[in-house]
């Protein structure tokens, strides 16, 4: 495998504007084509708005959603994609063709394939589905790629299950940070006046974001996914207000010892770029002790617990 070169963004969606948020990303590839990178990686549902979809009713939703491949947004980033060489993922709500509705990642490449990874844990909206496959896939620059959603990452076995499937990366497209968690001791709001203020005291708000409601808590477990599952993996985020909540950023992109090779520590719109080197991945720590498994211990992983909940019920439920 060659080294690979790679973007990962933070921006400020405008809710509901695929064409303004499709404009920002735009200027982006261009930015991080002009760099040399060869995988961008824009943040979970960027196309179409994140956190206002929780208000809207099913019509709503459905008026946002494309078709993938055939939407307009697909098609905008397979021809991006092929303008720049440059492979492209980036978030949307998809419509399948029964009218289910998905949080959906697509991943644009150069030689006119996309893919598409659908959310496992899909709490947003009780209207839209949860995915039920993985996805690991090759890519053209000599590498296989996994895409996780946000919260599909804080389940240790969807990393673990892409880590066997053969992912070099892990692209982690996320609106996180600034989070009502309902977990006393995990993240939390972050005040929105913060946000609007930020001209004037950028510091307090940058205090923050790099504090425990954004990057203090995910060091606590995102290096952890790298390290113990020998990837390299892709960080991308919202950046400022979602409605209520305050996205922190953070982008950045890991080693697969858990090593951050880059981050982003603006309040603002940003990009960060990092060059992979495949080396890495031979004797790294976590795939040697992914050779050491050993499956036939590991039933109980697969057995219900009894006390399972619905993604929408477990993001929402006190309990």
């Amino acid at each position: 495998m060659k080294d690979v070169r790679v973007a990962s963004i933070q921006f400020n969606h405008h809710a509901g504007d695929k064409a303004y948020n499709l404009s920002v990303m735009q200027k982006f590839v261009e930015k991080g084509a002009e760099s040399g990178a060869e995988i961008m990686v824009f943040p979970e549902m960027c196309i179409t708005g994140y956190w206002h979809v929780s208000t809207l009713d099913k019509e709503q939703i459905e008026e946002l959603s494309e078709r993938v491949p055939e939407g307009k947004s697909a098609q905008a980033l397979l021809s991006l994609s092929r303008q720049h060489n440059v492979s492209i993922g980036a978030g949307m709500i998809e419509r399948d063709d029964k009218g289910k509705l998905f949080n959906t990642y697509i991943f644009a490449m150069p030689d006119g394939r996309l893919e598409k990874h659908r959310k496992l844990h899909t709490f947003v909206s009780p209207h839209m589905s949860s995915g039920s496959a993985f996805t690991v896939f090759d890519t053209p620059h000599g590498c296989k790629v996994g895409i996780l959603i946000c919260w599909d990452n804080n389940l240790v076995e969807n990393v673990r299950i892409t880590a066997l499937m053969g992912a070099d990366i892990l692209i982690a497209p996320h609106q996180t940070g600034g989070c009502n968690s309902r977990s006393p001791k995990a993240m939390g709001l972050i005040d929105p006046t913060l946000w609007h203020n930020r001209a004037k005291d950028p510091e307090s708000l940058h205090q923050e974001m790099q504090g425990g409601k954004g990057r203090e808590w995910l060091l606590r477990w995102l290096p952890a996914r790298a390290h113990d599952n020998g990837i390299f993996l892709i960080f991308s985020n919202g950046v400022g207000l979602d409605m209520d909540e305050v996205r922190t950023g953070n982008a950045m992109v890991l080693s697969p010892y858990g090593k951050i090779l880059a981050e982003s520590q603006s309040i603002e719109d940003d990009m960060v770029i990092a060059d992979l080197e495949m080396k890495e991945l031979e004797m790294c720590t976590g795939r040697r002790w992914i050779r050491g498994r050993r499956p036939e211990l590991y039933t109980m992983i697969t057995q219900s617990s009894g006390c399972e909940l619905s993604p929408h019920e477990a993001r929402f439920s006190d309990s």
